[in-house]
């Protein structure tokens, strides 16, 4: 049990010490470098100021609050449908809330109003839980969890294509430029969102630490968790709708970003070579963050000034790791049964 916790202690120390180091590069990497001895002078100076407080460290802020955000709600579906590579991404949860939340760009700023970051996040949600809706609704039909998935992906290639399709014969100038956002983005990022991801964000985190118990008498199977006095339906409905409201707020302010929300949690499980929700909770949150902070570094640096998408990095990091962590427990499996 001692060296258990001495691993666990070590590891989040790991990811202490990598958040750290990435928040500093973030910022000071750039159209404008700074080293991290300038850091300090440069608050100094009125521009370059503006430069660090106004643009780099909301957005910085932003991606480790949205990426912990993201990995978290990864880890809540893979308990609820008890399948490892369940997300808000591939489920199509992410691009359901994609669509309800440009309708709602659409609609306000076609008549002159703007959106606010809470009409952002009620659309999200809203989406969030449509979406959610029809693969519940599926999965009471379909009893391959693979089956599910792929479900969840067409769900998801609907939404976007609906939602591409409102974006590219929108005629105001904002809507057109949404096409960025729906591709995934930190860019633009303010601090009054900062101040209301931030909300959002820890007090669904919160919520979701105090469901560690009854997470982990879940995961020993729905019988176990009912006779430890698991309420199963009110726990079902919390689980749906803690995932959903911090995949919506991250599609609110970032857009649809895929694959954090699988990788991340296999990632964390990997490191700390558990699953207890006591411990994979904080974990993901800060592993989550580690990764989109690293992912947004590349998106922003690697082929300046040009940027690229979120997604995009995140999809060539992301995927090749899910697929080798499914390919091992595959193999590992095979090698049971043999």
């Amino acid at each position: 049990m001692r060296k258990l916790w001495i691993r666990y202690v070590a590891c989040f120390i790991l990811l202490a010490v990598l958040l750290l180091v990435l928040l500093v590069w973030n910022i000071c990497a750039g159209s404008v470098d700074f080293t991290a001895e300038e850091l300090l002078a440069a608050l100094a100076n009125p521009l370059d100021a503006g430069i660090i407080w106004g643009i780099r460290l909301p957005r910085v802020l932003a991606a480790a609050i949205l990426g912990g955000a993201l990995s978290v709600s990864g880890f809540l579906l893979q308990t609820f449908f008890a399948n490892p590579i369940a997300g808000p991404f591939v489920l199509g949860i992410s691009s359901g809330a994609k669509l309800t939340v440009s309708l709602v760009m659409i609609f306000l700023l076609s008549r002159g109003g703007t959106a606010g970051s809470m009409a952002l996040i009620a659309g999200a949600f809203a989406g969030s839980m449509l979406s959610m809706g029809f693969i519940l609704l599926l999965s009471r039909r379909v009893k391959q969890m693979s089956m599910l998935v792929i479900s969840g992906v067409m769900i998801g290639y609907i939404c976007s294509a609906v939602t591409d399709f409102l974006v590219t014969f929108a005629d105001d100038s904002n809507i057109v430029n949404l096409h960025n956002w729906s591709m995934g983005s930190f860019s633009g990022t303010s601090w009054d969102n900062v101040e209301m991801m931030s909300w959002v964000v820890f007090l669904s985190l919160g919520l979701a630490f105090l469901l560690s118990k009854p997470i982990g008498a879940y995961q020993m199977g729905e019988v176990y968790a009912r006779n430890m006095g698991v309420n199963i339906k009110r726990f079902r409905v919390e689980l749906i709708l803690l995932s959903s409201i911090l995949s919506a707020c991250v599609t609110a302010f970032a857009g649809p970003i895929s694959f954090v929300g699988i990788a991340a949690p296999h990632l964390i499980k990997g490191l700390f070579r558990t699953a207890k929700p006591i411990v994979i909770i904080p974990a993901c949150f800060l592993g989550g963050a580690v990764f989109c902070l690293g992912c947004d570094l590349i998106a922003r640096t690697v082929f300046a000034p040009t940027e690229l998408n979120i997604s995009s990095v995140t999809a060539v990091f992301g995927a090749p790791i899910v697929i080798g962590l499914m390919a091992s427990r595959k193999s590992g499996r095979m090698r049971e049964e043999s």
